[in-house]
């Protein structure tokens, strides 16, 4: 029978999606799909269309179907879908089209329209039964902690196109905020803060890539990545230049964005009950998504906050984790999910 149902995992990301089967990481591609504009058609995903992105002729187009954390191009979202799917399935030897199980994570703050979207966007690529669950339960899940327990626990997701702040106990969302300040928003300060700082114009690939080599959120670290090296054509002249990047310039351009997500974590506390706001000072707050990789993070909000905040263990796939074990127990966590 098992070749006739299958189950799949999957955490549809602004940035990246990762897809699970059977425990196990099938697929982990960025979210991003390249297409024929005069034919329609999908020419590449993933990473190869990521290779392609900025760099296109106007015959062909990349498009990030998500943003924001939610779908903003249906047919895109759809074609980028199926074309994942398929990608897992072409590893399988089955003469019939299995019965697609599929489980999705969503941002907290999703309207109805907006699930309405990726439920269609699950069902139109194949799925036959389609569960949605929300995001920080999701990290919950996949950090490990015991959602079902009656004491309080604190998520900060930090993704590509949210970040999501939830206070989680007795398997439900007690508090909750989901922000649009996340990867996608210091990918665009990085970009404007080069623009304006250094005269250099650099694309979105070359800003998320001094992110990951420098990004930091304060100056004063304890080991300290070597300053970054960035060409781009000056504004004025289009002469190429060059510029050294250091970490302490990346934490003071995403200093008001980091800010923004501290009034909110500051604001969701401000909120919970206070036998549950116990629960998390004695526990401490998780950080998981991309995010939470930046330099000097859990630090910059433990001396906000007051509270000890703890990057979990590959916090870029704790969502993707935590929907796989929502899968793989449906029928326990079913009133966690949609």
């Amino acid at each position: 029978m098992s070749l006739l149902n299958q189950e799949l995992a999957i955490d549809l990301g602004t940035a990246n999606t990762v897809i699970y089967q059977n425990g196990e990481i099938v697929l982990d591609e960025p979210s991003i799909v390249a297409f024929d504009v005069n034919t329609n058609k999908c020419i590449a995903l993933g990473t190869k269309a990521k290779l392609m992105h900025e760099k296109v002729n106007p015959g062909i187009k990349t498009i990030r179907p998500l943003k924001d954390g939610v779908i903003a191009d249906f047919n895109a979202a759809e074609m980028m879908i199926r074309g994942f799917i398929k990608q897992v399935n072409s590893k399988r030897r089955s003469l019939f089209t299995p019965n697609l199980k599929v489980v999705v994570g969503i941002p907290s703050g999703s309207t109805e329209v907006e699930i309405r979207a990726v439920r269609d966007s699950s069902e139109h690529a194949g799925g036959r039964d389609v569960y949605l669950i929300y995001e920080p339960m999701a990290a919950a899940l996949g950090i490990g902690l015991d959602v079902e327990a009656p004491n309080g626990n604190m998520v900060v997701d930090i993704g590509g196109g949210t970040t999501e702040i939830a206070v989680i106990s007795l398997g439900g969302l007690v508090v909750q905020d989901s922000l649009r300040t996340a990867g996608d928003v210091f990918t665009s300060d990085i970009q404007y803060y080069m623009r304006q700082q250094h005269n250099i114009k650099v694309g979105e690939i070359t800003a998320e890539k001094i992110k990951i080599g420098v990004g930091a959120v304060i100056s004063d670290l304890d080991e300290e990545p070597e300053p970054m090296i960035v060409r781009g054509p000056n504004l004025m002249t289009a002469h190429p230049v060059e510029a050294s990047i250091s970490h302490h310039e990346i934490a003071h351009c995403l200093d008001k964005s980091i800010a923004k997500i501290e009034t909110s974590i500051l604001h969701v506390l401000e909120i919970t009950p206070p036998e549950i706001y116990s629960d998390i000072v004695e526990n401490g707050i998780y950080l998981s998504g991309g995010g939470a990789l930046l330099r000097g993070l859990a630090k910059r909000f433990t001396d906000k906050v007051n509270i000890p905040f703890h990057v979990v263990e590959d916090p870029l796939h704790a969502v993707a984790r935590g929907t796989c074990d929502a899968l793989k127990n449906t029928d326990r966590y079913t009133f966690l999910m949609r």
